[in-house]
């Protein structure tokens, strides 16, 4: 069985060093452009020539302040991925339509799938909404046309929920980075294993997983070694 990569780009300049940290703030926080000279998207940028290298297809959510650029649109059509809206402004179902629309309006094409930037708690940015109310998003999602939700749950166990409408749920993931992961029960053993009987939904961040040695190395084996699935 196959692999449901999604890739959660939360931070348009990365996290180090501590300039590209700041930008990263600033554009999140505040406004900056998107200027690639500084390094806007770099980390996605190769997650995603590795992806089209091995021919491996993937759901890409974006913040409002990670849009795609010209490049990364490229590299996104190249490899037939999936364009995704990370909600990051939860309160309401017309702020979910407000960001899935300037979704649609920069990358000129209609939106199918969403996720949930933060699992509840912390308060990732000025415009964040802190509360994780998965059964909200699903409604909303239903609502909008979305075909597919990807929840933030950290047990790769619970299955897939299909709505009336054709939705497909799933509520949980195997997050590739272990902070969110327990290494005990789900190791990257376990997930080479499982996916012989079960789609799973393989959770990353470029920026976190490009810094780890380890992280890649387990990416890049995974890709090698299991089908990746986009969910139609």
């Amino acid at each position: 069985m196959p692999l449901i990569v999604r890739i959660d780009v939360d931070r348009p300049y990365g996290r180090r060093p501590f300039l590209r940290h700041l930008l990263s703030r600033l554009s999140s926080d505040l406004y900056l452009p998107r200027i690639e000279g500084l390094g806007y998207l770099e980390e996605l940028k190769t997650v995603l020539r590795t992806l089209n290298g091995m021919n491996a297809r993937a759901y890409v959510f974006f913040r409002l302040c990670t849009l795609p650029s010209p490049s990364v649109l490229h590299l996104l059509d190249e490899g037939r991925h999936v364009i995704g809206l990370h909600l990051e402004d939860s309160r309401s179902l017309d702020t979910f339509l407000r960001e899935k629309r300037l979704l649609e309006h920069h990358i000129g094409r209609p939106v199918v799938a969403a996720s949930k930037h933060g699992s509840g708690g912390a308060k990732h940015g000025r415009r964040h909404y802190a509360s994780y109310a998965p059964d909200d998003y699903v409604e909303w999602a239903r609502r909008s046309g979305i075909k597919v939700f990807l929840g933030n749950l950290e047990d790769p166990t619970l299955r897939p929920r299909i709505e009336e409408t054709g939705l497909i749920y799933y509520p949980s993931a195997f997050w590739l980075e272990p902070s969110w992961r327990d290494e005990r029960l789900f190791s990257v053993e376990w997930l080479l294993d499982r996916a012989r009987s079960s789609d799973i939904v393989l959770l990353l961040h470029p920026e976190n997983v490009l810094m780890d040695p380890v992280l890649a190395e387990a990416f890049n084996r995974l890709l090698s070694t299991l089908h990746t699935r986009i969910l139609e």
